[in-house]
């Protein structure tokens, strides 16, 4: 944009106008539009099309009011879902990762994050009375601020897996 003949507008530049910054402004803006309009549905396309990127921003906000205190509220609730968290008798380590993990992700798209300790130590809390010596094994081998979610949860269905065969030969 430039400066228009009142002094005091702003008006479009011409093409030969335009400098090395503006043209990579353009198409960054260009890309920043396309990005948000392939993330939004056929009802959000015409109430944002028009817009350049820092308008779709905005009207996004305002059609999603996302309040402080709404976010609060929420990750609160998420909060406590996350400390009164359980494995549910006769539920695999599986399916309650996948539990675990959809709280845990909807708390970090609110910004709070879990440091991975923390949710491991909460996660091996929560398995049944029976795994007692499994998790005492794993606390006593390694650190849980250096351990890896994911190694932990192939270990815990591999061990899983062998209480299983245990349980169906004897």
């Amino acid at each position: 944009m430039k400066t228009g003949l009142d002094e005091i507008t702003k008006v479009p530049k011409e093409k030969n106008e335009r400098d090395v910054a503006d043209k990579l402004a353009i198409h960054k803006n260009t890309k920043a539009k396309k990005m948000s309009i392939c993330c939004v549905g056929p009802d959000k396309y015409n109430r944002i099309s028009w817009h350049d990127a820092k308008g779709i921003w905005g009207t996004l906000q305002t059609a999603h009011p996302g309040t402080t205190q709404v976010n609060k509220s929420k990750i609160d609730n998420l909060k406590g879902q996350y400390e009164l968290f359980r494995m549910v008798e006769g539920e695999t380590i599986q399916d309650m990762h996948t539990k675990f993990t959809t709280t845990i992700n909807e708390m970090y798209s609110l910004r709070e994050i879990i440091p991975n300790g923390k949710a491991i130590r909460n996660l091996l809390s929560v398995l049944p009375k029976s795994w007692e010596s499994k998790v005492e094994a794993i606390t006593e081998g390694c650190d849980s601020d250096f351990l890896v979610m994911d190694q932990l949860i192939e270990n815990l269905i591999a061990y899983e897996l062998e209480k299983n065969q245990e349980n169906e030969i004897g």
